[in-house]
């Protein structure tokens, strides 16, 4: 057997594509362009004109969150930290949970359902407003929010399977695995966005959710690495000409099944709750007409901070490159 020698720069590179905290660039993106085609007549033809701007700035958070020290919580909440399930102790009211632990502490361990709700309400705002230019940028990035509460180990302070010798694990689940089968295999074909009557409530539902699978997305890869070498579990493709450690399509299938389609269903729950939340900012708004909210809405300070944010990611070695699909 012939031994590739690999380059010390690539290996260190692979270190960071180990470290994924989002479903993919991949993903994010599937998750909002899906969305829009539940949307009711009224929303969906200004939200079709724009499905390319949903799709591509869906990942906008995700590459500030290297950026701003503050962004990063807004992604996860560490369940855990707050006793066992149901975590009982921990209240859902912002202002109670302030109250309990301190703003400090909670930004510590993860804010993503209250900053959703925060974002839903800057949403019904812009619709108020009629501001078509942040009507779209707000819906691009809570949609961004929604399906990182639908991941699992974004309720886990083992985020990433340091605690226990799985590191690599998140990007794994919500990464490799959508990308490896999503377009092959995932059915996207949901239905329609329903209102939500207490918008809270839901997204704290689909948190609790999320954290009642996370020790068996942790349990299962356990399982499944004792039936694997390390020769079976990785290998070495080429990605965006750097040759990327991955694990192996073989292992990836493997997890899948024996995850019996919680990826699939977490991805189906995401789309349908974007959905859902675009939806009941349009009610809450009072429904507003949005025809006629096209042409150039973006002003050219929109489009400076756009490219401000690629350009400083794409210099910072710390971003995630396998996202970047």
């Amino acid at each position: 057997m012939r031994l590739i020698r690999v380059p010390v720069l690539v290996v260190v590179l692979l270190s960071f594509s180990n470290d994924c905290y989002c479903w993919g660039f991949f993903g994010h993106k599937k998750i909002n362009a899906c969305a829009v085609f539940l949307l009711p007549p009224p929303m969906i033809l200004f939200y079709k004109q724009h499905a390319g701007f949903l799709t591509e700035h869906a990942v906008d958070p995700d590459k500030r969150r290297y950026l701003v020290a503050a962004e990063g919580p807004r992604h996860y909440i560490d369940l855990d930290h707050y006793g066992s399930f149901p975590y009982k102790k921990l209240p859902h009211k912002w202002d109670s949970a302030v109250a309990r632990f301190s703003s400090d502490s909670l930004e510590k361990h993860g804010i993503v359902p209250w900053w959703i709700q925060r974002m839903h309400r800057r949403l019904t705002n812009a619709f108020k407003e009629k501001n078509a230019a942040l009507i779209l940028k707000l819906s691009a990035e809570i949609g961004h929010y929604i399906g990182d509460a639908h991941v699992p180990l974004h309720t886990s302070s083992n985020h990433n399977g340091q605690l226990t010798d799985q590191v690599g694990i998140h990007g794994f689940w919500e990464s490799r695995i959508p990308e490896l089968f999503a377009e092959k295999q995932y059915d996207f074909i949901i239905g329609k966005a329903d209102y939500l009557r207490r918008p809270d409530q839901f997204i704290w539902e689909r948190v609790l959710e999320s954290a009642a699978a996370a020790d068996t997305v942790l349990m299962q890869e356990k399982l499944l690495n004792n039936r694997f070498s390390v020769f079976r579990k990785y290998a070495y493709e080429n990605r965006n000409g750097l040759l990327v450690r991955q694990y192996s399509e073989e292992y990836t299938t493997a997890y899948q099944q024996i995850l019996n389609g919680m990826v699939e269903r977490r991805m189906r729950q995401s789309v349908y709750a974007v959905a859902c939340f675009w939806f009941t900012a349009w009610v809450d708004a009072g429904q507003p007409d949005l025809n006629g909210l096209s042409g150039q809405i973006f002003s050219a300070e929109d489009l400076r901070e756009w490219e401000e944010l690629n350009r400083l990611w794409n210099n910072d070695p710390r971003g995630d490159r396998t996202c970047a699909n």
